[in-house]
């Protein structure tokens, strides 16, 4: 007779919830459940009404399973975020464990985003291991990792604390950092997240390997639990589906190659409307043809573009930003967009506005320079004038400069280097496997 095969492991999937969070877990776990493991993934019901209607699906494979949405909506978790954190930081871990329960099979392991702190507990009680998925580059990790070690001089000195953020992210200082350290609430979270993640099972980053070596290397010496590589976690496997026959690509198939500066500022905090003018002033000025993302705010800024671009509501990110047309991208910086156009091989322009992406905006223009700085010429109230705007728009799509010729050709090279990664025998199809067997061989009992 012959003996039964081993059941598959199931892997119980917790993203934090916002769209930059839980878009890279449904990626890894799309690619966890093509290397045979049972991945069931965790949202609230907003968020679960919200991914069935979403243009592009979750990975096959992954099973969705709700929690009750006893945490602010999505729609106005930027209008309070103090208290969006505080809820789920207190509200969520009840209903997940209850959730626990119900599930068939039962869970061997938990993937939980580095700011659920309380899923580590949650795993503790359980006897479950429990997993923590970084989903910013490793650099701000490395950061919060050391907070102390880094702020916690008495009285601090700021030359010195220039020099420890230095070594974090060539050409960090504290001024980079400052929204991070003058943020209350969000950073007591973070912290109390990192004290957290020291008792976890292993560290997932959505980052790659070959894009923060440096960090990486250090990083291994300062935890003693595994640490994994794995990303981009994008959705660059969909880009080989035919893409739909939307507005905007057809735009885009009658633009010329690299001509066309794609804008998207993200989905959660958003610049003033005094910024946004700004910006529309300068597009306007610089004469550069563009695919700008403006959701709510679509046809008022395509109001006051003209004719010279295509504003939409949205689009799929990664197939427009390997669009030929596309020539560069201005970008708040979050990490998911980053990664997503180093993927791609295309210069930016940096306009970072919150948390992380001060650090991803010098992880562009100062290690990996393939981007330029908006915000370098800031006039009264804070605002970068249109003029400004639509100087650094044209450096950045002059195509016969020798500085956008640079940044291109190092945009190129990163490109190959983030896509061997993800091809078989790369670093981070490597590390995925690593996880599986680590995952696979791990006794749960």
């Amino acid at each position: 007779m012959a003996s039964e095969s081993p059941r598959r492991r199931h892997v119980v999937a917790m993203p934090y919830p916002g769209r930059g969070h839980i878009n890279p877990m449904l990626n890894l776990a799309g690619h966890l459940t093509t290397r045979g493991l049972l991945v069931t993934a965790v949202v609230t019901e907003e968020w679960l009404g919200l991914l069935a209607s979403a243009p592009s699906p979750p990975p096959p494979g992954v099973r969705l399973r709700s929690v009750p949405n006893v945490i602010p909506s999505e729609h106005g978790r930027a209008g309070d975020f103090s208290g969006f954190l505080d809820a789920v930081n207190t509200k969520l871990e009840e209903p997940f464990e209850s959730l626990l329960d119900s599930l068939d099979p039962p869970p061997d392991a938990i993937i939980a985003d580095t700011y659920m702190p309380w899923t580590v507990a949650v795993g503790e009680r359980r006897r479950l291991p429990v997993y923590s998925l970084w989903t910013m580059p490793a650099s701000l990790f490395s950061l919060l990792y050391g907070f102390e070690e880094i702020f916690g001089g008495d009285p601090a000195d700021p030359e010195e604390i220039d020099k420890k953020l230095d070594q974090q992210v060539k050409g960090l200082n504290l001024g980079d950092v400052n929204s991070i350290i003058t943020s209350d609430r969000p950073l007591k979270w973070a912290l109390e997240s990192f004290i957290w993640v020291r008792r976890a099972q292993g560290v997932l980053f959505t980052s790659v390997y070959e894009l923060e070596p440096r960090i990486m290397d250090s990083l291994k010496t300062k935890l003693s639990c595994p640490l994994y590589t794995v990303g981009p976690c994008i959705p660059y496997l969909s880009l080989k589906d035919k893409p739909g026959n939307s507005d905007y690509m057809q735009w885009l198939d009658s633009q010329p190659p690299n001509s066309v500066l794609y804008l998207s500022l993200g989905s959660f905090l958003s610049v003033s409307s005094g910024q946004m003018d700004e910006i529309v002033t300068g597009l306007h000025a610089s004469g550069i043809r563009f695919l700008w993302v403006a959701r709510g705010d679509a046809s008022r800024v395509q109001a006051m573009t003209g004719g010279s671009g295509m504003v939409v509501q949205w689009c799929d990110q990664l197939k427009v930003l390997c669009h030929p047309s596309i020539g560069g991208f201005f970008t708040h910086c979050g990490w998911n967009s980053t990664v997503e156009c180093v993927f791609a091989g295309l210069p930016m322009l940096a306009f970072p506005l919150f948390w992380d992406q001060q650090t991803n905006s010098r992880l562009i223009v100062n290690e990996w320079r393939i981007g330029l700085n908006v915000k370098e010429e800031i006039g009264a109230g804070y605002l970068v004038g249109g003029e400004s705007i639509a100087k650094v728009a044209k450096r950045l799509m002059d195509l016969e400069g020798l500085e956008s010729k640079e940044m291109r050709r190092r945009a190129i090279e990163l490109r190959e280097v983030v896509r061997g990664a993800v091809e078989e025998g790369g670093s981070s199809y490597c590390n995925i496997s690593a996880f599986v067997e680590y995952v696979r061989g791990s006794d749960f009992s």
